[in-house]
């Protein structure tokens, strides 16, 4: 041995304190040579590895559990087939923990569902698949008399004639394919070219609107979904209140529409300081609010001098 660990791994280690008369290494630790497999041994229950033998639908979610998944069961024997024991594995599906039993069939030479799953059918139709029924061991064995074979060699002869139509047009249309390979070749990476450039066209028109992903083509039905959406009242709101910051704003300013908040809070500053000065001059000249006229005009003396004064 290399190690002690690999002597203990090998189950060769023998601690100092055994001695021969007390039998095996498993006696002298209290344990079974299977260790957890063998913990319902007392009941007749013993852990495996179990492979699904076929494929099956789950009875708890209704999953398909494919053949050759694993499981580990518990196999005990249930009965028996003459000399034979028939064995039944009790597991837990993975996708739902549902419990599925399973024995074994001596006399079919199979595996049966008892509960828990069903077994999934895996038949088809001849007809349906366009295929041919191969012949059975009887009639390959029957193949092999001469008179058999001159009884059904008329019958042979018309199965042939039947199906020699479908299989020279199968054979032409292969023909037809593969006869010239240079130009179906040339013809598929004509449209890979295009393709390719088509792509590389839709990148690039991403990478400049600043997209990191490619847009494909715009398409009639992605224009008349668009043209149906309806956005929030909160967005209405919000478009309102910027086009109404926007008529409001001076045609002289030098951002234009797009006034940033700095510039919008001076300007209604500057205003609120017009509509005060203009108010505390009025009430110092003794200014009445019945005394405006209807077109928003009107004046006062005040000190000599005459004040005209427009509402805001």
């Amino acid at each position: 041995m290399s190690s002690l660990a690999a002597a203990r791994a090998d189950n060769f280690y023998y601690p100092p304190e055994w001695t021969p008369d007390q039998g095996s290494l498993n006696k002298f630790h209290g344990q079974h040579a299977l260790r957890e497999r063998a913990r319902k041994l007392d009941q007749g229950i013993l852990i495996i590895r179990f492979e699904m033998p076929f494929n099956i639908w789950c009875g708890g979610c209704n999953s398909m559990i494919a053949k050759g998944v694993r499981f580990n069961a518990e196999k005990k024997q249930v009965g028996n087939y003459y000399s034979t024991k028939i064995w039944s594995f009790t597991m837990k599906s993975a996708c739902c923990k549902h419990q599925i039993v399973i024995q074994t069939d001596p006399k079919n030479c199979e595996y049966v569902i008892i509960s828990g799953a069903q077994r999934k059918t895996e038949e088809y139709d001849i007809e349906d698949a366009e295929t041919f029924a191969l012949p059975a061991d009887e009639e390959k064995g029957k193949l092999a008399d001469p008179f058999y074979r001159l009884e059904h060699q008329e019958e042979d002869l018309q199965k042939k004639k039947e199906a020699e139509p479908v299989l020279v047009r199968l054979q032409r249309v292969s023909d037809t394919r593969h006869a010239d390979d240079y130009s179906l070749n040339r013809a598929l990476r004509a449209q890979l070219r295009s393709q390719k450039k088509r792509i590389a066209e839709e990148e690039t028109a991403s990478r400049k609107k600043g997209l990191a992903i490619r847009l494909l083509p715009a398409a009639e039905e992605d224009t008349a979904t668009a043209a149906k959406v309806k956005f929030s009242s909160k967005f209405e709101r919000n478009r309102k209140d910027k086009r109404a910051l926007i008529n409001a704003a001076s045609i002289f300013s030098s951002s234009g529409p797009a006034a940033s908040d700095k510039g919008r809070l001076v300007l209604e500053s500057k205003r609120r300081k017009i509509r005060a000065a203009s108010a505390s001059n009025l009430l110092a000249g003794g200014f009445k609010p019945s005394a405006l006229s209807g077109n928003g005009i009107s004046s006062s003396r005040h000190k000599g001098s005459s004040v005209a004064v427009r509402k805001f």
